[in-house]
């Protein structure tokens, strides 16, 4: 197959267009480098440096494509507050780009990132695909967009589509230099730097934690049978880890406890999150989750390569 993936240098994209190459997939990947890294690109793979934003170039890269995974996006919650106009466009206006372009294929087959954060102040655990949507940021109305119009373009137009809703994906090459760095990365670059751990709020927050390789794992699966839905679908596996949790499981990893630092709660960050991942289940039965214990030891291996941080304290 002839795969076209969209964000190919960024932290997820990255390990997709890897997999399905390796698995012997002819994959062309797509990123404008904006918060993708060159270095992650798979080497063996075509690639162009442009935004899917270029309606020009991104119809260039999709030509004759079996089926397209769409990872391109502007992440963060902190970030689309700061700059909700960047968020829209990237998210849903690159998107519906995304679709546009793929109507052109022969038989199209499009599988679209969304977010968890969809649900947002919704209090209801687990979450399940019929719960009522109530986002609390820019980034979770641009990422419910990107989702609804992949499922509209099911409809309307007879894409092949399938919305999976992602919560909170960690693992290697997930950057943690930076101020919108996602918590686990984070964590784990001050644990090895010896330095406190800062948690907005009070830790007690939980998260359904899933790690990249078993989200690589469903989408592979997910491509190499085409499978489409016509609702969004929970892409997690029904764990519920507060932040104190997961801070001992990486001090358990690490062996040795990691000082905290409690500063104020984020504006826009969800308290709860879990998924009912029924089904998830259904269409890909076959994929077995990484635990979190060894999801952290892997991305500890490799930041203490990538990041090279100080030595660890005695």
């Amino acid at each position: 197959m002839r795969v076209l993936v969209t964000g190919a240098a960024g932290f997820i994209g990255s390990h997709v267009a890897e997999r399905l190459a390796d698995s012997g997939h002819d994959v062309v990947g797509i990123d404008d480098l904006s918060t993708g890294e060159i270095g992650n690109v798979p080497v063996g793979i075509e690639f162009e440096e442009a935004s899917i934003l270029d309606e020009v170039r991104l119809a260039a890269a999709i030509g004759g494509a079996d089926s397209v995974v769409h990872l391109a996006a502007r992440p963060s919650v902190p970030r689309s507050i700061e700059e909700p106009m960047r968020s829209h466009h990237a998210n849903a206006t690159g998107t519906l780009n995304v679709l546009q372009a793929a109507r052109r294929l022969d038989h199209p087959h499009v599988i679209v990132a969304s977010s968890s954060s969809v649900y947002g102040a919704n209090p209801t655990l687990p979450k399940h695909e019929e719960l009522a949507a109530q986002p609390l940021s820019p980034y979770a109305v641009s990422k419910l967009a990107a989702e609804q119009y992949a499922l509209a373009w099911q409809q309307s137009y007879g894409v092949g589509t399938l919305a999976f809703r992602f919560f909170n994906v960690y693992g290697p090459r997930q950057a943690p230099g930076h101020a919108y760095a996602a918590v686990i990365p984070a964590f784990v670059h001050a644990a090895l730097a010896g330095e406190p751990l800062t948690i907005h709020g009070d830790g007690t927050q939980s998260r359904d934690f899933t790690y990249v390789g078993t989200v690589t794992d469903v989408i592979t699966s997910a491509v190499e049978s085409r499978t489409t839905c016509p609702s969004p679908v929970n892409l997690a596996f029904g764990t519920r880890t507060t932040l104190l949790e997961m801070i001992g499981t990486l001090g358990s990893v690490l062996g040795r406890p990691l000082e905290r630092n409690h500063v104020n709660p984020r504006a826009g960050d969800v308290a709860h999150s879990q998924a009912d991942n029924s089904l998830l289940r259904s269409l890909v039965p076959d994929v077995q989750p990484v635990e979190l214990a060894d999801g952290l030891r892997r991305t500890i291996d490799w930041m203490t390569t990538a990041w090279a941080p100080t030595t660890l304290p005695s």
